[in-house]
């Protein structure tokens, strides 16, 4: 059965090769065939249907690995085909990405193989976790991650960065390449480490033994890295073989990057692009809260989306943000910070799910909390000014910044006033009250002394 079938893959081989392929021997006597007329002058050559470029007839023609003399591969074959739906799903997630990691594996000369890697590692899901830690398209884990300059901190994580990561993954493959001398052997180290195809490659050399991929005592996962790429591949060469049709993917870009402020709310950069948050965030995967960081000043986007996104966001004269961060004490109740800035436990945790809290549901460590900058008594967030926000996660604001967003008026602190009650009562942060009047976290108020507050309309 797999033999048949890896002769209908090699005939798909030497067809893309344009080698003539022989299904039997023929008894009729060879003759020339005749002469092909050609299209005069006056032949109306545009009414020719051309067939549309399919990017996956690209990435075939960039197919360079070897064969895998292997029963991992026809096993990785039979896994994919009985799983069509599988199939259709991570083609479906790998359209918005596919054309720019080929491009990116044409301008550094690699097999086009390894476009198809995010298949074995992620199924094309950006937010891919492992229970390694590895996370993203290219399931780097944190310290590769770090080595290759994926920034990895509160705000975002930059492994799930489709653009970053893309890059990051194919300097470590050809790093690797270069360091082992084949892509299999670069694949494997890719999976499980250098140090782990050293060792297998020393110990090989040890006992006089061969040093190929499929001569080194790996690890099962790793053992089955690279048949289960080039079952992909074998698949994406001859899809009919194994009963499989690939949805047609276009020959061209899907996303580019644009231009974009240094923090935006993800739901507006969203709403400014004319598109869904979620289609937002399957191409900005890397932003771990609801504020976006354009850390390198850009954001990505369809490209039929940019122009939009650009004529919005200069047209759009409000506030681009409307969270800050709270600076939280070791051991402070959740409950308490989620009631202080109104917000249930379950809103608090949402937008800050990497917080450790211990089993009364108290912070473990000190650290920044997300909140919203402003919250009206309706529950309707409305937000401060972009330079609030940004001091609000470095240290507390300029008054003239604070007086700029809004009117002001003093307000004389009587016996039992909090800064929460104050800040109720006149419809405004905690934050705010202590950006305008240059209050500590732990500052005490004394009955008596004069605060700067927001004049009510």
């Amino acid at each position: 059965m797999h033999f048949a079938r890896h002769l209908k893959i090699l005939a798909a081989v030497l067809a893309l090769a344009g080698a003539p392929v022989f299904a039997r021997a023929s008894t009729v006597p060879d003759t020339p065939a005749p002469p092909r007329a050609l299209p005069s002058a006056f032949d109306d050559v545009d009414d020719v249907p051309m067939p549309d470029p399919d990017l996956w007839q690209r990435i075939r023609i960039g197919f360079s690995l070897d064969p895998l003399d292997s029963p991992l591969v026809a096993e990785q074959e039979d896994w994919y085909a009985s799983r069509p739906d599988y199939i259709k799903r991570f083609v479906d997630r790998g359209s918005l990405y596919l054309h720019y990691i080929v491009e990116q594996v044409e301008k550094r000369h690699m097999p086009t193989e390894i476009a198809l890697l995010p298949v074995v590692e992620s199924a094309f899901t950006p937010k891919a976790a492992s229970r390694a830690k590895a996370s993203g398209l290219w399931q780097f884990i944190p310290s590769t991650g770090k080595n290759f300059g994926l920034k990895q901190n509160w705000w975002v994580d930059n492994r799930n960065d489709i653009v970053a990561a893309t890059d990051a993954a194919l300097s470590y493959l050809e790093r690797l390449h270069q360091q082992f001398g084949t892509w299999e052997l670069a694949l494997a180290a890719y999976n499980c480490g250098e140090g782990c195809v050293s060792r297998a490659i020393a110990w090989n050399q040890r006992r006089g033994l061969p040093t190929d991929y499929l001569s080194l005592r790996l690890p099962p996962e790793t053992r089955n890295y690279v048949p289960k790429l080039i079952a992909v591949k074998n698949i994406v060469l001859s899809p009919a073989t194994y009963g499989i049709e690939l949805d047609s993917l276009p020959d061209q870009p899907y996303f580019t990057t644009v231009q974009a402020p240094a923090k935006i709310d993800v739901k507006l950069a969203a709403k400014l692009a004319g598109m869904s948050v979620e289609d937002f965030v399957a191409l900005n995967p890397a932003h771990r809260k609801p504020v976006a960081i354009a850390s390198d000043g850009t954001l990505v986007l369809p490209l039929d989306k940019a122009e939009t996104f650009k004529e919005n966001l200069e047209a759009y004269d409000k506030p681009l943000v409307s969270w800050t961060t709270y600076p939280a004490r070791r051991g402070e109740a959740i409950d308490s910070i989620a009631r202080r800035h109104g917000l249930t436990r379950h809103e608090l945790l949402a937008v800050n799910d990497t917080l450790k809290l211990d089993k009364r549901g108290r912070l473990r460590s000190a650290g920044p909390v997300l909140v919203p900058l402003r919250r009206g008594p309706a529950g309707s967030v409305h937000v401060a000014s972009v330079a609030t926000v940004r001091a609000a996660s470095t240290g507390p604001a300029p008054v003239h910044a604070a007086k700029a967003a809004t009117n002001i008026r003093w307000y004389v602190v009587k016996a039992g006033d909090t800064l929460y009650g104050i800040a109720r009562r006149f419809d405004t942060a905690v934050e705010t009250l202590r950006s305008l009047n240059r209050l500590s976290v732990h500052g005490i108020l004394t009955p008596g002394v004069k605060l700067r507050v927001p004049q009510l309309d």
